[in-house]
């Protein structure tokens, strides 16, 4: 789930030492990356840079290519043209869309969030995210008996338990009630400083887009348009995709440390 990327692959980026100031606050450039699968185009001159502590929503139309710039970003496949040039020392986690376990697969919660590094939090940082995700009671039950919103919390904890300064989050409340998704877009928002990183959200919740993000990408092969909620619901483009106007962008407040979950979710 968490998937590092290695010195060896980083040090192949070219750095520039004129741009060595603006780099110190950017995390991943991508530049002009294209993906085809035979004559079919996937994506085409994707250019997005995504700073540190930055949280960026990724929206777009089925089939507009979001999984596959995931893939991407992951490592998971190669473009066919452009550069992907990390300019920190990337720790990668990822929360799925969906996460299935072989009914004949004797996963309990504890085994799947045994195998993060403990060494990249202490523990008492370690039980704050048991803690406020409430999964203390959950840690010897089988993967394969969680509800939809006990599984999205513990996959965000195996998530956090590597301390990633980029994570991926893929559809993560597809599926969940509303007082959870709130409380977990929530809990996201407001992740203390141990746990501070720069964050993309693909997302379908187009509510929650333009009410709870700072910026906005929206892809369809391309990139169609990208800003602020407020530039994005005026834009043709944006119109042209979703049909939805919104007046009011969220207001980010400063994070607190405190979160409690819902007594059952």
């Amino acid at each position: 789930m968490s998937l590092p990327i290695s010195a060896s692959k980083q040090s192949s980026a070219f750095i520039s030492l004129d741009n060595k100031t603006n780099q110190a606050s950017q995390l991943l450039s991508l530049s002009d990356i294209s993906y085809h699968i035979g004559q079919q185009r996937i994506l085409s001159h994707i250019n997005i840079d995504i700073a540190v502590n930055e949280t960026v929503s990724l929206i777009g139309p089925n089939g507009a290519g979001k999984s596959t710039l995931v893939k991407l970003i992951l490592g998971l496949i190669e473009p066919t043209k452009g550069q992907m040039t990390p300019h920190h020392q990337l720790q990668l986690s990822y929360v799925p869309q969906r996460f299935a376990v072989p009914p004949i697969l004797p996963l309990r919660v504890c085994d799947l969030l045994a195998q993060a590094d403990k060494k990249r939090l202490t523990a008492e940082q370690r039980q704050f995210i048991f803690d406020n995700l409430s999964l203390t009671h959950l840690l010897s039950r089988q993967m394969l008996h969680l509800s939809g919103g006990e599984t999205q919390r513990v996959l965000l904890a195996r998530a956090l338990l590597d301390k990633p300064n980029l994570l991926i989050l893929d559809e993560p409340m597809q599926g969940l009630d509303p007082d959870t998704e709130v409380w977990l877009y929530q809990f996201i928002d407001e992740l203390p400083d141990f746990l501070r990183c720069a964050m993309l959200v693909v997302s379908h919740d187009l509510h929650w887009v333009m009410k709870g993000s700072r910026r906005v990408i929206c892809l369809n092969k391309h990139i169609c348009c990208e800003g602020q909620p407020s530039e994005l619901a005026i834009s043709s483009e944006f119109q042209k995709l979703f049909g939805h106007h919104y007046e009011q962008p969220y207001v980010h407040q400063p994070h607190a440390c405190e979160h409690h979950a819902p007594s059952e979710l």
